[in-house]
């Protein structure tokens, strides 16, 4: 699927609309995957040697300069891995939500510039689509039966993407298994969820709903479910929000700003506040 015939373009082109913090490029099968400068091939990461050590050197950086304080090795990990699934997730939930593609997109197919907010993808394994999509008759097309089959396809791809990343990163967070795939849970739903409210609130809900179908909280290898609930806020309003799987971490390096959403403490009284905590 040449980049100009992608099925994926007009979910990408949108994606970048709404978050300028974050482009996409889609290569074309002759087009080499752009190195040098910033950029990060997923590879390198997943293989856990020299390209981790500079990725997460960034991170090392960043928090000393913005909190004037240097971070635990372990926590330092967790936010590099944030920095990098947030944006990952959105290449497949993305595409999904808004046509109902889903790629297989595994850590060959992807590089990333931090600083510059850019992501180049190379043409995916395939493209999960439902029956009388335009899509079904391009190859490498792979037509599901239904909703809930383009789901499991959704969590299989994120899966496979994520996975050797995970085995690279979890030694130095000191996280395993289940704390892992939280990690990933949280990452899958925030990401979208932040898209979404960028597209309007019409888009926000319907997010929620699908997000919840999408991880029901009994889909291994993922750990919990997308966790939304309903809260009054501070106006006497019903707000949407959710708990977390997982812990950021960020606690230990700013006590006082703890997540709304952390698993740590009761969000019932706080705003949530789903940003991009410095995804881009």
């Amino acid at each position: 699927m040449p980049a100009a015939a992608s099925p994926l373009t007009a979910a990408y082109d949108r994606l970048g609309a709404a978050f300028p913090g974050l482009t996409v490029t889609e290569l074309g099968p002759d087009d080499p995957a752009p190195t040098g400068g910033d950029w990060t091939g997923a590879e390198g990461l997943a293989a856990g040697g020299a390209a981790l050590d500079a990725f997460l050197a960034w991170d090392e950086a960043q928090v000393v300069r913005d909190y004037g304080r240097p971070a635990r090795p372990d926590v330092v990990a967790s936010f590099g891995l944030h920095r990098y699934a947030w944006p990952a997730c959105l290449l497949i939930t993305v595409p999904w939500f808004l046509h109902r593609r889903v790629p297989r997109l595994p850590v060959t197919h992807v590089s990333y510039d931090r600083p510059a907010g850019r992501i180049a993808v190379r043409r995916p394994v395939s493209v999960a689509c439902l029956p009388g999509d335009p899509a079904a008759a391009l190859p490498g097309a792979v037509v599901v039966a239904d909703e809930e089959a383009l789901r499991a396809e959704v969590r299989a791809a994120v899966a496979e993407h994520l996975e050797p990343v995970l085995a690279a990163f979890g030694p130095r967070m000191r996280r395993r298994g289940r704390a892992l795939w939280g990690m990933a849970t949280d990452e899958i739903v925030e990401g979208l969820w932040y898209i979404a409210q960028l597209l309007g609130e019409h888009e926000a809900a319907r997010a929620a709903r699908e997000l919840e179908l999408l991880l029901p909280g009994s889909t291994r290898p993922y750990t919990g479910s997308a966790g939304f609930r309903t809260r009054t806020g501070q106006d006497g309003t019903p707000q949407r929000t959710r708990d977390r799987v997982s812990c950021c971490m960020f606690y230990t390096v700013r006590p006082e700003d703890i997540c709304a959403t952390c698993p740590r403490t009761c969000a019932s009284g706080q705003d949530a506040k789903p940003v991009p905590a410095a995804a881009a």
